[in-house]
This record gives C-alpha cells, structure tokens and sequence, in this order.
C-alpha cells in the first residue's frame, strides 16, 4: 500500500524499529515529514509493536524491510520508495549494532559485522539518496555517531573505529554537497535509557550516571529533538558539525 503523494517532506530513518530511531520517527512525524522506518524483518513482534505504537500517527509513518549492510538492497529501496511516495529529502542513519570485546579477544567477524552495518551501512544509504538530493538541491543527512566515538571505550575498538569514521565520512559529504542545497551532520549521543545501556551491569550503570554532569542518562526523545533540529528546512547553514547530546560527559570544542 502506498501512501498518498503530497508536499511533506519524505524522511527515511535506518534502524527506525528501536529506542532512539522509534522516537526519531515519531518526532519527525509530528513536524509534518512522511517517514519510512527501516529495520531487518527478522522480528516480526518488534515490527507488530512498532506498528501500534505509531498507529496513531494517521499513516504518515511506514515500516520498510531492509539490510543496511547490503548495498544493492539499500539500492533496491530508495528505488521502491521514490517510486512509490516520493523522492526522499531526509535521511537519518540510526542503524548500529555492538560486538563488544578487547582487541586481543576479538576476531574478524566481530569487527566485520559491525563496520558492514556501522559504516558501510551510512555508505550504502547516503550513497543511493545523495545523487537525488543534489540534482533536487535539498536534502538533509543525519548520521547517528557516538560519544565513544571521540573519547574511544574499553571493549569498543570496533564501534569507536565506525562511530569516529562516521563523522569523517560526514565532514568530508557535507563539503561536496554544500553548494547543492544537501546538509550532512552527525548527532553523537551519550549514554541513552535503552535496552542496549540497561544490559550494562547495574554497578557500571550507577558509576556512568555518577560521570554525566547532567545527573541522569539520556532519553531517546533527547537525540531525536537533535535529529529534528538538523533536518528542518532552515537548517541549511549548519553542516559537518558534530551535535554532542550527552549530558555533558565529553565537552570540546
């Protein structure tokens, strides 16, 4: 079923079914955008539950099946959904995934797995919408980094490597792309309440939460006012920047 072709803006957000790209979705949806969430169709009781919570959301958010790691499938997408609804104008990478353990324990395919969905997802992605975007002149690119990705984390060689290269790659797009009309930032979170920080062993919790200058861990809603604020029309004075949501844990310039 397609959704009906109109002058909102069409957002695309990788790892849409989850704590901060749900909530993503939902902000970008009450700003008026259309949004496409798109996650792996491995769970079908995640997908059912995405669905009822943006029920109330009239149809202006849908959810779309897609490996981020599969360049041709990304490829395969963006072609449905500008066929479909509309050229897309906004593109939000939240997709990530964790493998964490020391370098002297961890083998290729834990640092592979990652980078394939960590960074050549945001390669996979921005490679298929950038060309549109530019030709159309607008578009708004936010690729989700990390405060690991600046300080670096114990057990987190791989996911620091991916988080920092994602702001690289974001700096160097947002310059060939700043006469076109094309925004790309990085949103760097810190420490966030989602299922992947309330695995973390309570004792390592409490000592993080006693670190954050702001008392408390971030909510999802915190990064996606981000997202929103970087992916509005006027936002277009503003690329290659970093935007740190962390409480104050990491101050720089």
């Amino acid at each position: 079923m397609s959704l009906s072709k109109s002058d909102s803006r069409v957002a695309l957000v990788t790892g849409g079914i989850g704590g901060i790209g749900t909530e993503i979705c939902l902000q970008l949806a009450q700003v008026g955008r259309r949004v496409i969430a798109v996650d792996l169709a491995t769970r079908s009781d995640r997908i059912e539950a995405f669905r009822e919570l943006t029920a109330t959301c009239h149809g202006t958010i849908r959810f779309e099946p897609c490996d981020v790691s599969d360049f041709k499938a990304c490829g395969s997408l963006v072609e449905h959904i500008e066929h479909h609804i509309g050229h897309i104008d906004i593109l939000v990478n939240a997709a990530g995934i964790t493998r964490d353990t020391s370098l002297r324990k961890m083998d290729p395919q834990q640092w592979h797995e990652l980078m394939r969905v960590n960074l050549d997802g945001v390669f996979n992605t921005c490679r298929h919408v950038v060309e549109g975007m530019t030709a159309r002149g607008f578009g708004r690119i936010v690729n989700l980094s990390s405060v690991n990705g600046q300080t670096g984390q114990f057990g987190q060689t791989n996911y620091s490597a991916a988080k920092a290269g994602v702001h690289g790659f974001s700096m160097a797009l947002a310059r060939e792309t700043a006469r076109k009309g094309v925004t790309v930032n990085t949103v760097s979170p810190g420490y966030c309440d989602t299922p992947m920080v309330a695995a973390v062993p309570e004792d390592i919790r409490r000592q993080i939460i006693a670190d954050i200058p702001v008392g408390r861990l971030g909510m999802p809603a915190d990064i996606a006012r981000a997202v929103v604020f970087l992916t509005a029309d006027d936002a277009d004075y503003i690329t290659g920047a970093n935007l740190p949501v962390n409480g104050g844990y990491f101050m720089s310039f």
